[in-house]
């Protein structure tokens, strides 16, 4: 009996160990989707832990009908899946601003700032040079006129890390 309780011991050491790694210091990049007119965002990453990080991105976006610039930041939590492959969750929120051209029918303002709540999960590879891929989805629910609904971000990350 002792042989398996310390077999059981032995082996949920190395799992613990095995699902255990070191995220990146410091992550710069872009991440590239689209919500809503929405599109693509500079994202920084910063490690606060061994498997938690905060993510500030910063995006715009400018078409015929509107220009839009927005600041999200989440918390993530990050476990590793094999080797360089990781997938992570986290929930922040954000600040958005909408300027809309005149001619556009029921819309009383010509702009907006909202807030919003977002959430997020996604995957990650860590390649052994320092570039970070990662693909996300990241549902958002917007406290505003123009934005007073759920939306879903879907979007690949490209970063460099230091």
């Amino acid at each position: 009996m002792k042989k398996v309780i310390f077999t059981l011991l032995v082996m949920a050491g190395f799992t613990f160990t095995a699902q255990s790694q070191e995220i990146s210091k410091n992550a710069i990049g872009l991440r590239l989707g689209d919500n809503d007119g929405f599109g693509t965002e500079v994202s920084y990453q910063r490690g606060i832990g061994d498997n938690n990080r905060l993510e500030f991105d910063l995006g715009w976006r400018d078409n015929e009908r509107f220009d839009a610039y927005r600041i999200t930041a989440l918390y993530q939590w990050v476990w590793n899946l094999d080797g360089g492959f990781n997938w992570y969750v986290g929930a922040g929120g954000g600040l958005a601003q909408v300027d809309f051209d005149d001619n556009i029918p029921n819309f009383d303002d010509d702009s907006e700032t909202y807030l919003y709540a977002a959430g997020d999960i996604g995957i990650e590879y860590n390649f052994d040079i320092p570039l970070l891929l990662s693909l996300d989805f990241r549902p958002e629910f917007g406290f505003g006129d123009y934005n007073d609904d759920v939306d879903f971000d879907i979007a690949l990350g490209v970063r460099y890390q230091f």
